[in-house]
């Protein structure tokens, strides 16, 4: 792991500065990210809108549908234009569809602005992965990022508790109020402390600094100007970065089904209220940072830099898991155990597919669009993980649990032949 203070104090400093503040940064579009899945249990009620599943499906669907084509459209957006102009607008807009959200009066209104909520969350994944490859090259990259990928762990579990508490104190409303004003202050910190580059700062490229050799070039060897549209053809014809995406499309429904339905699921099996549904729900987000950066340390320390081989492994497991989760007691120590288990075989893979592997296979130059590439795939996936659990009345938990489970199966079986694949073997 890269020490605290390196050869060179300030550039170490801007390193660990841009990590801290674009970890934050994704921490709080998660903030805006989960009040709607937490909110739903009084949604329901005529305290609320009255909202039916199938409603609520139809809202997560449009919210789902928005941020799989924004995450290509932001992605390229990343490489093309840095990461500081994409994510302060994406805050920006995040807060103000968060607010809509909240003021709402009608299951429409609430499609209008999840649907450009899903669109401004998409903002945020690509071109802050590609700022934190700026500052930390390859051979470092697999712990850092698994470190990094702690945040949408760290911040759905933070985003469902914090809205779930204050839905219970102030009523739905207040739970989309709160968090937008807390990404506001956000927004403003970020707009303070981050920057795109070590050469923005008057720093050499990582690579130069630790005299890495920079295999990112033009036709004639020069340096691949950056944003330049040749890399992120090469991106997206890569047939790596593809067969990730192909994966990741197969491996996100899962995820998002628990994200997603997880506070309404206990609610209907334990009878819990909003803050307790919010907590045990959580349990699968909070196993997130430990088994994100169990992942980035086994897959650099003890696989070589490979990503394919911890993946293949949690995958076929939370496979079976996912079948057996609705058959384990109706407990709150059984199914948040099940939960927490389930959040360690979900979170490593999740995390080294779409998050360093994808920096691996689409280089420097490339981070943005091939984060986006995989991740838009991946949120297409994400749309039946947001929308199947409304039909739980028509397939009950268990079906719906046996339809994710077949998904991740076929993910496993497409990722094993690439067990030993490493960036440059991709073509």
């Amino acid at each position: 792991m890269p020490k605290l203070f390196g050869p060179d104090r300030r550039y170490e400093r801007w390193r660990w500065q841009i990590f801290g503040i674009t970890w934050l940064a994704y921490v709080g579009f998660y903030l805006t990210r989960k009040s709607f899945a937490v909110a739903k249990i009084q949604l329901k009620s005529a305290a609320g809108l009255s909202l039916s599943d199938e409603q609520m499906g139809l809202i997560d669907g449009g919210n789902l549908t928005a941020y799989a084509v924004g995450m290509v459209i932001w992605g390229i957006c990343g490489d093309r234009f840095g990461t500081r102009k994409i994510i302060l607008f994406g805050m920006l807009g995040s807060v103000a569809a968060a607010f809509a959200m909240g003021s709402a009066k009608s299951a429409g209104a609430m499609i209008v602005f999840y649907t450009l909520q899903g669109l401004f969350q998409s903002t945020g994944w690509a071109p802050l992965s590609k700022n934190v490859t700026n500052f930390f090259s390859q051979h470092e990259r697999g712990v850092v990022m698994g470190l990094w990928c702690t945040n949408y762990a760290l911040g759905g579990f933070l985003g469902s508790a914090y809205a779930g508490k204050v839905g219970d104190l102030l009523g739905w409303r207040a739970s989309f109020f709160v968090p937008a004003l807390t990404l506001f202050g956000i927004l403003i910190l970020f707009s303070l402390l981050q920057r795109n580059r070590p050469e923005d700062v008057g720093l050499p490229a990582i690579e130069q600094y630790h005299n890495e050799r920079v295999a990112e070039s033009g036709p004639a060897g020069e340096p691949e100007a950056e944003g330049a549209w040749r890399t992120v053809r090469e991106v997206l014809t890569n047939p790596m970065v593809l067969l990730l995406a192909a994966i990741y499309f197969c491996l996100k429904p899962a995820r998002y089904a628990i994200l997603t339905w997880g506070p309404l699921y206990i609610n209907e099996r334990l009878g819990f209220d909003m803050t307790k549904s919010g907590l045990l729900s959580g349990l699968f987000e909070l196993a997130g940072p430990v088994s994100v950066i169990a992942g980035g340390l086994l897959s650099d320390k003890v696989f070589g830099s490979r990503r394919m081989p911890v993946s293949v492994i949690c995958l076929f497991l939370l496979g079976g898991l996912l079948l057996c989760l609705d058959r384990l007691p109706h407990t709150s120590l059984m199914l948040g155990a099940g939960l927490f288990l389930m959040g360690i075989l979900t979170f490593a893979p999740d995390s080294l597919i779409s998050g360093t592997a994808a920096v691996d296979f689409g280089q420097r130059r490339g981070a943005s669009t091939a984060s986006g590439l995989i991740n838009g795939a991946g949120s297409l996936g994400a749309i039946a993980g947001g929308t199947l659990p409304a039909l739980n009345k028509l397939l009950g938990w268990q079906g719906v649990f046996t339809l994710l489970a077949g998904a991740v199966f076929l993910a496993a079986l497409l990722l094993a032949p690439k067990w030993n694949a490493l960036p440059g073997k991709s073509r």
